[in-house]
């Protein structure tokens, strides 16, 4: 089957791309509202761009009646976020903060979730997350008739649970990612886990 995208609209296109682009990571997002709370969303247009500067990318719709999203309106006001790797067993959780709010009411607080400092960084961490990447914004870039956003951030400080590092011979830290157990995305309502790990040598 081939199929010429040409002859399919937005939506049909996101679905057959969100179907077929897997597993993919997701970026649980923290960012200030500016009003006393956090907003929290996933997100799973989601990648690392580039190592100099340390960037990671993030692609935001359009709120169901055309406005901006929370996140990116708060990431254009305060110019940082948190990006959490969530694992296996806070998928529910990942979910439920996808539920539209208004702005200013927080998912932290309707899901149950906690905070605690980031270190040398305004934004808290969500307490029970592996992995967080304190981030400021680097740029923004609008694509297409529908204006989806492209969010640049800057890496900062990375936070890693200790129990997940490890060092080899040569002093390079070393992530074990069957504990962290990432929670994958599919399509549809899918997510997924990853299988055991294996390793190859990469070619000279």
């Amino acid at each position: 089957m081939q199929l010429d995208f040409s002859d399919y609209t937005e939506n049909q296109r996101y679905h057959l791309m969100t179907q077929t682009i897997i597993p993919r990571p997701i970026a649980w997002a923290l960012t200030d509202s500016s009003n006393g709370s956090y907003n929290l969303a996933p997100f799973s247009y989601f990648t690392a761009v580039s190592s100099k500067p340390a960037l990671l990318m993030l692609s935001v719709g359009k709120k169901a009646n055309g406005g901006n999203k929370d996140t990116l309106t708060n990431i254009l006001n305060t110019k940082q976020m948190v990006i959490h790797i969530a694992s296996t067993e806070q998928a529910e959780l990942v979910t439920q903060t996808a539920k539209t709010l208004d702005h200013g009411d927080s998912e932290l607080q309707d899901a149950g979730l906690t905070t605690t400092p980031f270190e040398n960084f305004p934004l808290p961490r969500l307490t029970d997350c592996d992995i967080a990447f304190a981030c400021e914004l680097y740029e923004t870039k609008q694509l297409g008739d529908a204006q989806q956003t492209l969010i640049f951030v800057e890496v900062k400080h990375l936070y890693m649970s200790d129990h997940i590092v490890s060092k080899t011979a040569k002093d390079r830290l070393t992530i074990d990612a069957t504990k962290i157990a990432p929670l994958a995305r599919l399509g549809g309502g899918e997510y997924a886990a990853i299988a055991e790990p294996f390793s190859l040598q990469r070619p000279d």
